[in-house]
């Protein structure tokens, strides 16, 4: 009896023994499968942190370097910053990505196939935004500016990235397409400190032209927002079908264009009731035949 539990005992020994090796050997194999894991994660972990403080400090740093500058508007400064910020943050996301070993190659194929579509898509809302870019990166026009652009024409209200708001004269709103703007012809009459005002004053033939000149020119040194330098000009400009035309140019602010044409014109036409200049009506002569 003693022998047999001998025996027992080594047998159950022998099997411990076993299952301590193949335990052993398990956690070892776990221990080096899980490590190069855990050293991934950690490391992904480091870059997507660090990568996220970096990519905020640069969005700053554009940001401000844009707002900054005079000719950026705000919108379009943020707009860009933030797109230096999304674009930097994919890139983290597909250098993690590649960390835990995930073929980023193909991933960034689908990105590119996915951008590719939703650009199709949006072709024509994607060229409003990159027409407002440009709009709001070269300055044609500012918010308060007067200015005529796609059939329109009135004070610019607001610009956004999408499309530019007018107010015309008789206050109507308008929302015009940053794409339409931006492939159009853009006048605007508040780029510059001064205008010149054009006036045509049409005499009779049997007027005397150096009086009605004269009028015209006391006119315009009575009006104390027509500007000196340039000198204002006064001349004879055409011979029309029932009257001597005479151009009248002077040079005024821009802000007071539509007062002094409205005042200008007003004065010269009492003055030459003062005078005794005639303007003359249009007349048509009929002759009758006698057949």
């Amino acid at each position: 009896m003693q022998t047999g539990t001998i025996q027992v005992g080594q047998g159950a020994s022998e099997a411990m023994k076993v299952d301590a090796e193949a335990a052993t050997t398990f956690l070892r194999q776990a221990i080096a499968q899980v490590t190069p894991f855990l050293f991934n994660a950690v490391g992904a972990l480091v870059v997507l942190v660090v990568g996220l403080w970096i990519a905020g400090r640069i969005k700053k740093l554009v940001s401000n370097g844009l707002t900054k500058s005079r000719r950026i508007d705000i919108a379009l400064a943020g707009f860009l910053s933030s797109l230096v910020y999304y674009g930097l943050i994919g890139l983290i996301v597909i250098t993690t990505l590649g960390i835990f070993g995930v073929p980023t190659t193909s991933f960034a194929a689908v990105i590119g196939a996915a951008g590719l579509a939703v650009g199709l898509a949006l072709q024509g809302t994607l060229g409003h935004v990159a027409s407002g870019v440009m709009l709001l990166g070269f300055r044609p026009f500012n918010v308060g500016d007067f200015i005529e652009v796609a059939g329109h024409t009135g004070t610019v209200k607001g610009m956004t990235l999408m499309a530019t708001e007018l107010a015309t004269l008789d206050n109507k709103k308008v929302i015009i397409p940053n794409g339409a703007v931006f492939n159009d012809s853009i006048i605007n009459y508040s780029a510059y400190d001064t205008r010149r005002l054009d006036l045509l004053f049409g005499v009779s033939y049997g007027d005397d032209l150096n009086k009605a000149i004269a009028a015209v020119k006391t006119e315009i040194e009575a009006e104390a927002r027509i500007l000196k330098d340039p000198e204002p000009a006064v001349a004879v400009d055409s011979l029309g079908d029932s009257s001597v035309n005479l151009t009248c140019r002077v040079w005024v602010a821009s802000s007071d264009y539509l007062g002094v044409k409205w005042a200008l014109t007003k004065a010269v036409k009492e003055r030459f009731d003062t005078v005794g200049v005639t303007i003359p009506f249009p007349t048509r002569q009929m002759v009758q035949s006698k057949d």
